[in-house]
């Protein structure tokens, strides 16, 4: 959804977007953006992906959908636009919540339409590191760890939380042997 707001201009990159109470709040992983700051869509984009800050995601769903409520609507639309049948969201950060649920199936189906339907945006899975002014040191890592063991993986994305344990979609280009 985020990349689509792109590609149809909705929201830019340089764009930045006033970080609320409740994406400051947000508990598990965070880029560590404080209330009241602007922060460009780009840093939230690398935020959400790289440092897999809630914080940045709840900022994003606010500024692409006007409200987190909308945007998870806007999220299950999209799910079903895409045959993704054993997907339902609850809220846009992936936390625990009654009736929120996904497939490995529907997150392999998602992460080729990524590829196939946004190429110019899927670099931003292959980040390494990032770090915001005002993130810890220690958490300017890309969680896949993968990206820095074999060159052919570019991306995708981790998830972690104790309902689910650790979670991994990751892609890669490799030549077709033979």
């Amino acid at each position: 959804l985020v990349f689509d707001a792109l590609k149809n201009q909705r929201i830019m990159l340089d764009q930045k977007l006033t970080i609320s109470e409740r994406a400051w709040r947000m508990q598990g992983s965070r880029m560590f953006i404080e209330p009241g700051w602007q922060v460009p869509v780009e840093d939230l984009i690398k935020g959400m992906i790289v440092q897999s800050g809630n914080d940045a995601t709840v900022a994003l769903a606010e500024g692409v959908g006007g409200s987190v409520e909308q945007f998870v609507d806007m999220m299950n639309q999209q799910a079903q636009s895409l045959g993704m049948a054993g997907t339902s969201y609850r809220n846009p950060e992936g936390m625990p919540a009654e009736g929120h649920m996904t497939t490995a199936y529907d997150l392999m189906r998602l992460a080729t339409r990524l590829r196939l339907d946004f190429p110019e945006y899927v670099h931003y899975y292959s980040i390494k590191r990032y770090r915001y002014p005002g993130t810890p040191k220690a958490n300017d890592m890309n969680r896949n760890l993968l990206l820095f063991r074999d060159p052919t993986v570019d991306g995708f994305k981790t998830g972690h939380t104790n309902a689910a344990g650790y979670c991994l979609v990751a892609t890669a280009e490799r030549p077709i042997a033979g």
